[in-house]
């Protein structure tokens, strides 16, 4: 706290000191500026004096020379006015950059001398707290001496009784290692045995998979074969036969359906007589003419999706097993689905 006393005294002092110096060079200065203002108010009075002074009439000529020089004068007089007033712009703002570097520079001085101040007390400080880790780091260092001698003491009987417990415990180890040696053994012949075992099931299975997998496969093949594809003048035979079948059963159809629609119309006509049975008669054959015309309507339908099967090119695959249906079959049964084997099961 003294220190910072008397650091705060003497930057006080020079404070008063350069601004008593200031004052002291701004004074002839500013005398300097009053005399000049002073010379340029005389020479701005002067034309006015000659003026008055003169007394005899003057010629237009002369006036003329005359207001020239009087307007030359006072532009003179105003020019000198204007640098007179920047001269002393000038000089006020020097002044205050002088007072400013003056100011700043003893605000450094005192910034300078309090960081020096609290410098040296920094650097005392941090001597004293070194001093302190020095001495506790010695007290450490002892404990810990003290302590390793007495752990290491302990490490050293802990030590002996290990090996002798350790010499116990080998021979006890040993005789253990030799009876799982043995069980090991035994344990592994039995793994062995049954990885053998499991090996030939695996195998088996495999061989049982793969036998699956090749029948699935050929059945898949077979499903999506086409049989006769590589011979389409087959196929187009087949589809006139077809064609042909179906505009038969077509003209079988319209045929069985007029003659039993005239029959129904020749029973509501003409009078039968029931005890001779002739009308029970017509009943009955007209029944079976509508019954072989929806077989000739389903025969149709067959027709067509032969034909569908013709353009697809799987028309000749049997339904059931997916084998190829033989050529003759395929002529002379019109449509056919089936083998002739899957059609005798059937």
């Amino acid at each position: 706290m003294a220190k910072s006393a008397v650091i705060t005294k003497k930057s006080t002092a020079k404070k008063a000191v350069v601004n008593k110096s200031a004052a002291k060079k701004s004074a002839p200065k500013k005398a300097a500026t009053k005399k000049a203002a002073k010379k340029v108010t005389s020479k701005k009075a002067s034309p006015a004096k000659k003026k008055a002074v003169a007394k005899k009439p003057l010629t237009a000529t002369q006036r003329k020379e005359q207001a020239r020089k009087a307007a030359v004068a006072k532009q003179k007089a105003v020019a000198a006015q204007k640098a007179q007033k920047e001269r002393l712009a000038k000089a006020v703002a020097a002044e205050k950059v002088r007072v400013a570097k003056a100011k700043a520079k003893a605000i450094a001085v005192a910034k300078a001398e309090r960081d020096r101040a609290a410098k040296a007390k920094l650097q005392e400080k941090q001597r004293l707290a070194k001093e302190k880790q020095k001495a506790i780091a010695q007290a450490k260092a002892l404990k810990e001496r003290a302590a390793k001698e007495k752990a290491a003491a302990r490490e050293r009987e802990v030590k002996r009784k290990a090996r002798e417990k350790a010499a116990a415990e080998s021979k006890k180890q040993r005789e253990i290692d030799a009876r799982r040696r043995a069980i090991e053994s035994e344990r592994l012949r039995k793994q062995q045995e049954i990885e053998r075992r499991a090996t030939e099931e695996r195998k088996r299975q495999e061989r049982r998979e793969s036998e699956e997998r090749k029948r699935v496969e050929a059945l898949e093949r077979k499903m999506h074969s086409k049989p006769y594809a590589d011979d389409p003048a087959f196929l187009e035979e087949i589809r006139e036969l077809l064609i042909a079948e179906r505009k038969v059963a077509e003209v079988q159809i319209s045929v069985n359906e007029a003659q039993a629609d005239e029959m129904l119309v020749d029973r509501e006509r003409l009078e039968y007589d029931d005890e001779d049975g002739t009308s029970v008669g017509s009943d009955v054959q007209r029944d079976q003419l509508k019954e072989l015309a929806q077989r000739m309507e389903l025969k149709v339908i067959e027709i067509d999706v032969a034909l569908t099967r013709i353009d697809e090119g799987s028309y000749g695959r049997c339904d059931e097993c997916y084998e190829r249906i033989p050529k003759d079959r395929l002529r002379y049964q019109l449509p056919v689905f089936t083998c002739a084997a899957c059609r005798s099961i059937v």
